[in-house]
């Protein structure tokens, strides 16, 4: 029996082996999470560096 893994974009069960939209479970998550990442949705949170002051 193959391992299944959940889709990382719609969370449907889905292989590994014989997937080639794999770790996606279709296109249509493969191309759903693309347009994420296009648009920016996808961000990590930073803090602005410190300004140095000038004397």
């Amino acid at each position: 029996m193959p391992r299944t893994f959940p889709c990382p974009r719609c969370g449907e069960l889905s292989t590994w082996e014989d997937n080639p939209s794999r770790p996606f479970c279709s296109d249509r998550c493969k191309l759903i999470d693309l347009g994420a990442w296009a648009n920016d949705e996808y961000r990590l949170p930073t803090e602005d560096a410190p300004q140095a002051e000038e004397d």
